[in-house]
């Protein structure tokens, strides 16, 4: 059972290994949705995500017996850093499953606490069934990462510790994978509370606790498509559901382009990174339809690898048309270049790409496509340096961008 006294007894515990993530108010989400909403940066933990609170709370209250089998856990990167580091500090071994498509710097930063690293699988269910199968084979102990009510216990101190900075919260937003996060937090909350409203977010392509509530049992998706990989679930889980019937207030689901431009809004208001299931919350503001009231998201992770984090930024940069592509065709003469340059500059366009296709046309005299790739300021900015192309006589076609 998820009781105050064992949630009290976790968040003494927590303390030995977490990093304080005292809530961080934003000015920028605040204006842009009438509300004052504060963040809960879990991505300064020291393992990069609010996992090691679980996976070390789990670990304490397993006996000498249990350790010294080993332990043994399934994760998309997060939770595996979380055992990975608990383990390390009470001196057992420990095994981690990971789907084969998870980001180099996750399983590097895993193998770094000391613990062996198994790839299996392509999402977590499938790396999750393996696991299973190791803990039989060996003997481990097995620490689910979300379906155990002491895993949850120790997500759902984040609760006690945004109620202690901000007394009078009126909303609290969560990220959802497995629901483990969002049991601790939205049993410990209500317990607090029960007028503070806790809401869970979802990617759209791995809604799979939207899904189970609407038909009132845990039901598996047939596959999940997301770029918020830490939340990419088919199923979730089956103890912690009835918590979740039973405290969370509702469930926003949001796409992938909208995590991409949370992204942006999270690094250049905030300097914050945040990994792309971490912004879920970030992403949901938008979707909350309520005003003057005090709402805090929490930001569950940071643990996104630079090849991810560059894609992330181009297609975010490319949406909100900060970069954007258009091709004119001129006549293959001296002078057309510099005049079409002229243009964007005396709109203060700033051309990145050039690429001079003289092929175009079997008669060069009549046409040349010059394709460029130019910065603006944002969606006006953009209209107004194509409508004075347009002006004098270019006539530009957009085309998809490609850095």
């Amino acid at each position: 059972m998820l009781t105050l006294d064992k949630f009290e007894e976790a968040s003494e515990c927590v303390k030995k290994v977490i990093q304080e993530t005292k809530l961080v108010y934003s000015e920028h989400f605040s204006s842009m949705t009438g509300n004052r909403v504060y963040l809960k940066p879990e991505n300064m933990q020291v393992t990069g995500a609010y996992k090691i609170r679980g996976a070390y709370y789990k670990i304490s209250t397993l006996s000498p017996e249990e350790r010294e089998k080993g332990l043994i856990t399934a994760s998309a990167g997060n939770h595996a850093q979380g055992v990975a580091y608990a383990a390390k500090a009470y001196g057992c071994k420990a095994v981690i499953v990971m789907p084969a498509t998870t980001p180099l710097m996750k399983v590097n930063r895993t193998k770094s606490y000391g613990a062996e690293v198994v790839l299996h699988g392509d999402v977590y269910d499938e790396a999750c069934e393996y696991a299973y199968q190791l803990a039989e084979e060996h003997g481990y102990t097995f620490i689910h990462p979300f379906d155990d009510p002491a895993v949850a216990t120790g997500q759902g101190t984040i609760a006690m510790e945004i109620v202690k900075d901000l007394p009078l919260v009126d909303y609290i937003l969560v990220p959802i994978g497995g629901g483990g996060l969002a049991t601790g937090i939205s049993t410990l909350t209500k317990l607090l509370n029960p007028k503070i409203k806790v809401i869970g977010v979802e990617p759209e392509g791995a809604a799979c606790m939207k899904a189970s509530l609407a038909e009132g049992k845990v039901v598996t998706l047939p596959n999940v498509n997301t770029i918020a990989d830490g939340t990419a679930v088919k199923t979730p889980g089956t103890e912690i559901f009835p918590y979740i019937q039973q405290n969370l207030d509702d469930i926003i689901t949001v796409s992938d382009d909208e995590l991409i431009v949370a992204f942006l809004d999270m690094v250049e208001n905030h300097k914050m990174i945040v990994e792309n299931s971490g912004l879920l919350t970030v992403a949901a503001l938008k979707h909350l339809d309520v005003k003057n009231k005090k709402v805090v998201a929490v930001l569950s992770g940071g643990n996104m690898d630079v090849i991810t984090m560059a894609s992330v930024v181009q297609h975010g940069l490319i949406q909100r048309d900060r970069v954007f592509t258009v091709s004119v065709l001129l006549p293959d003469r001296p002078g057309e270049l510099v005049r079409v340059a002229t243009v964007i500059a005396q709109e203060q366009g700033n051309i990145i790409k050039l690429d001079h296709n003289q092929f175009v046309s079997t008669n060069r005299n009549a046409a040349v496509e010059l394709t460029i790739t130019m910065e603006a300021f944002g969606t006006e900015h953009k209209a107004r340096i194509i409508g004075a192309l347009e002006e004098h006589g270019f006539r530009p076609t957009q085309k998809l961008t490609s850095l």
